[in-house]
């Protein structure tokens, strides 16, 4: 028996470098060795109350990217979490055994508190809850998350151990962070802080879909500095950055020829911009074609999303059946 893999990607905008390097080129291998469940977290979304239009528009655009970035539909299971609503009948069930001082002390919630204090909703406070559910539906044992998604992760085997506790059973299987590549990748965004991410505003991220003029553009536009002063001086993070990124998609000849520009006080930004940006535009480009092909497919794109919504239903309809009976939940009549 394959072990299962579970992992969702919410539904807030396109996929960027980030996504691609520290993720998707990871779930492409994966998917021919693990029983893999790739999901649009749709449901995670409405914690941010986006438009109807914007939402429905979102979750197509990552079914898309998915399948560009070489998601194999017959190989994984790539579907919309709210087209399997067993996900939210389980929510209803772990929230029981979830509580109020474990939720509040958990470190995601406490920080989008401070960020947005105006919108502090009940979905914010149960979103471990959720999360768990979407590993345990699958009785996922391995979830391919960042640092940042490791608490999520121990509250999961919590409330899975809890359940199994409660009704004396062993029944939930425990979840462990994973990640295929031994070297993770960390892609940081062109704005000079941290990694690549959507938060961070348009200008920071390199989406699978911009186009080369587009790619150019924000690159030329990203954060450097007046240039280094002495030979071999340590680089600021904003120029480590960038260089971190020329690591990423470019040759290891011109990383290296910039290196060494930059250790004799030779480097000139215009051009180390320019290079950077014509290799980010080749290493997106088979990407990016397959974006605009797939997508004006809507039969093909409509097939997958329909397939993807039966084999998930199929594997979580099982789970709440069982459960409903563990917990006592039968029909009288």
């Amino acid at each position: 028996m394959k072990e299962t893999v579970v992992s969702g990607i919410r539904s807030t905008g396109k996929l960027h470098l980030g996504n691609y390097y520290g993720a998707l080129n990871n779930f492409v291998k994966m998917q021919h060795e693990y029983n893999c469940f790739f999901f649009i977290a749709d449901l995670h979304s409405l914690t941010t109350h986006p438009t109807p239009e914007h939402l429905n528009r979102t979750v197509r655009e990552v079914v898309v990217e998915y399948l560009a970035a070489g998601i194999d539909p017959e190989q994984s299971t790539i579907y919309v979490q709210s087209d399997v609503p067993e996900v939210a009948e389980l929510y209803l069930y772990m929230n029981m055994n979830a509580y109020l001082g474990e939720l509040e002390r958990a470190t995601a919630f406490k920080d989008k508190v401070r960020a947005n204090p105006d919108n502090v909703n009940a979905g914010l406070l149960t979103y471990p809850v959720l999360m768990a559910c979407d590993i345990l539906i699958h009785h996922g044992t391995k979830v391919p998350v960042g640092k940042d998604q490791e608490q999520h992760l121990e509250m999961t085997r919590t409330f899975g151990n809890r359940f199994n506790r409660l009704y004396n059973v062993e029944y939930f299987k425990e979840a462990f962070a994973f990640s295929y590549s031994d070297k993770l990748v960390k892609i940081p965004g062109l704005d000079g802080n941290g990694k690549m991410g959507k938060s961070n505003g348009e200008a920071s991220c390199v989406y699978l879909s911009d186009s080369p003029e587009a790619i150019r553009k924000k690159v030329m536009r990203a954060v450097s500095d007046a240039g280094p002063t002495e030979m071999n001086q340590i680089k600021p993070e904003p120029i480590q950055n960038l260089f971190d990124l020329m690591k990423v998609v470019s040759t290891s000849d011109t990383l290296q020829h910039f290196e060494d520009l930059y250790n004799k006080c030779e480097i000139r930004y215009g051009d180390f911009k320019k290079q950077l940006a014509e290799d980010m535009v080749l290493a997106t480009e088979p990407v990016r074609s397959r974006i605009q092909e797939i997508s004006n497919d809507d039969e093909y794109v409509k097939k997958v999303i329909r397939m993807g919504a039966e084999k998930a239903h199929e594997s979580a309809a099982k789970t709440i059946k069982e459960v409903r009976e563990i917990i006592g939940i039968k029909k009288l009549y």
